[in-house]
Protein backbone atom coordinates (compact mmCIF):
# COMPACT_ATOMS: atom_id res chain seq x y z
CA UNK A 1 0.00 0.00 0.00
CA UNK A 2 1.53 3.37 -0.94
CA UNK A 3 -0.18 6.97 -1.28
CA UNK A 4 -0.18 7.33 -5.03
CA UNK A 5 0.10 10.53 -7.24
CA UNK A 6 2.62 13.14 -5.87
CA UNK A 7 2.36 16.67 -7.54
CA UNK A 8 5.29 18.55 -6.41
CA UNK A 9 4.24 22.42 -6.09
CA UNK A 10 7.18 24.18 -6.72
CA UNK A 11 6.82 25.87 -3.19
CA UNK A 12 7.66 22.98 -1.12
CA UNK A 13 4.18 21.60 -0.92
CA UNK A 14 3.25 17.72 -2.12
CA UNK A 15 -0.11 17.72 -3.36
CA UNK A 16 -2.54 14.38 -3.23
CA UNK A 17 -5.27 14.75 -5.72
CA UNK A 18 -8.35 13.92 -4.00
CA UNK A 19 -7.48 13.20 -0.67
CA UNK A 20 -4.85 15.05 1.37
CA UNK A 21 -2.82 18.40 0.95
CA UNK A 22 0.33 18.25 3.11
CA UNK A 23 2.21 21.54 3.57
CA UNK A 24 5.58 22.24 4.56
CA UNK A 25 3.52 24.33 7.97
CA UNK A 26 1.59 20.92 8.90
CA UNK A 27 -1.63 22.53 7.75
CA UNK A 28 -3.58 19.46 6.19
CA UNK A 29 -7.25 19.43 5.58
CA UNK A 30 -9.08 16.53 3.50
CA UNK A 31 -11.07 17.81 0.70
CA UNK A 32 -14.75 16.40 -0.72
CA UNK A 33 -15.55 15.28 3.18
CA UNK A 34 -17.90 17.88 3.98
CA UNK A 35 -19.24 15.48 7.32
CA UNK A 36 -19.56 17.78 10.51
CA UNK A 37 -19.37 14.62 12.75
CA UNK A 38 -15.77 14.29 11.64
CA UNK A 39 -15.16 17.30 14.47
CA UNK A 40 -14.92 14.67 16.99
CA UNK A 41 -11.92 13.23 15.38
CA UNK A 42 -8.40 14.25 16.16
CA UNK A 43 -5.09 13.58 15.29
CA UNK A 44 -2.59 14.94 17.13
CA UNK A 45 0.76 15.99 16.42
CA UNK A 46 3.96 13.09 17.41
CA UNK A 47 5.62 13.73 20.73
CA UNK A 48 8.44 14.00 20.70
CA UNK A 49 9.13 15.87 16.92
CA UNK A 50 11.91 15.45 16.08
CA UNK A 51 12.36 11.83 17.57
CA UNK A 52 14.72 9.57 17.56
CA UNK A 53 14.13 6.42 17.83
CA UNK A 54 10.26 6.75 19.56
CA UNK A 55 7.58 8.87 19.14
CA UNK A 56 3.91 8.59 20.32
CA UNK A 57 0.93 9.01 18.11
CA UNK A 58 -2.32 10.62 19.70
CA UNK A 59 -5.68 10.47 18.74
CA UNK A 60 -9.52 10.36 19.29
CA UNK A 61 -12.67 8.92 17.76
CA UNK A 62 -16.06 9.40 18.10
CA UNK A 63 -17.42 6.12 17.42
CA UNK A 64 -16.18 2.92 17.91
CA UNK A 65 -15.31 1.38 14.52
CA UNK A 66 -12.51 0.05 12.01
CA UNK A 67 -9.30 2.10 12.52
CA UNK A 68 -5.83 2.49 10.67
CA UNK A 69 -3.01 4.24 11.32
CA UNK A 70 0.22 3.69 8.71
CA UNK A 71 3.62 5.37 8.56
CA UNK A 72 4.64 5.90 5.05
CA UNK A 73 7.69 6.96 3.63
CA UNK A 74 8.11 10.63 1.51
CA UNK A 75 8.31 8.47 -1.66
CA UNK A 76 4.46 7.73 -0.35
CA UNK A 77 5.07 4.21 0.52
CA UNK A 78 4.06 2.43 3.39
CA UNK A 79 6.25 1.66 5.94
CA UNK A 80 4.51 0.10 8.78
CA UNK A 81 0.92 -0.09 10.11
CA UNK A 82 0.50 0.48 13.66
CA UNK A 83 -3.33 0.18 13.61
CA UNK A 84 -5.63 -2.30 11.23
CA UNK A 85 -8.54 -3.11 13.72
CA UNK A 86 -11.71 -1.80 15.08
CA UNK A 87 -11.12 0.51 18.07
CA UNK A 88 -13.42 1.65 20.95
CA UNK A 89 -14.07 5.57 20.78
CA UNK A 90 -12.23 7.33 22.75
CA UNK A 91 -8.82 8.69 23.17
CA UNK A 92 -5.51 6.52 22.17
CA UNK A 93 -1.99 6.52 21.77
CA UNK A 94 0.45 4.15 20.06
CA UNK A 95 4.69 3.99 20.34
CA UNK A 96 5.86 4.16 16.70
CA UNK A 97 9.28 2.60 16.96
CA UNK A 98 11.35 4.05 14.15
CA UNK A 99 14.66 1.68 14.98
CA UNK A 100 14.94 0.10 11.64
CA UNK A 101 14.48 3.03 10.06
CA UNK A 102 16.57 5.88 8.01
CA UNK A 103 16.75 9.80 8.93
CA UNK A 104 13.98 11.76 7.43
CA UNK A 105 10.35 12.89 6.98
CA UNK A 106 7.91 10.35 7.51
CA UNK A 107 4.10 10.78 7.16
CA UNK A 108 1.49 9.01 9.57
CA UNK A 109 -2.54 8.70 8.31
CA UNK A 110 -5.09 7.87 10.76
CA UNK A 111 -8.30 6.58 8.57
CA UNK A 112 -11.29 6.01 11.15
CA UNK A 113 -15.28 5.59 9.29
CA UNK A 114 -15.24 9.10 7.05
CA UNK A 115 -12.36 10.42 8.45
CA UNK A 116 -8.65 10.74 7.36
CA UNK A 117 -5.91 13.05 8.34
CA UNK A 118 -2.43 12.98 7.56
CA UNK A 119 0.42 14.62 10.01
CA UNK A 120 4.49 14.53 9.21
CA UNK A 121 7.00 13.69 11.30
CA UNK A 122 10.71 13.85 11.46
CA UNK A 123 13.14 11.01 12.82
CA UNK A 124 16.53 12.35 13.74
CA UNK A 125 19.36 9.56 14.77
Amino acid sequence: NYIEDFIPSGSGNLLIPNAVVIRENNTVSVSGSGNSSNNNYILKQNYPNPFNPTTIISFSISNSEFTQLKVYNVLGNEVQTLINENKQAGNHQIEFSAENLSNGIYFYRLISGNFSETKKMILLK
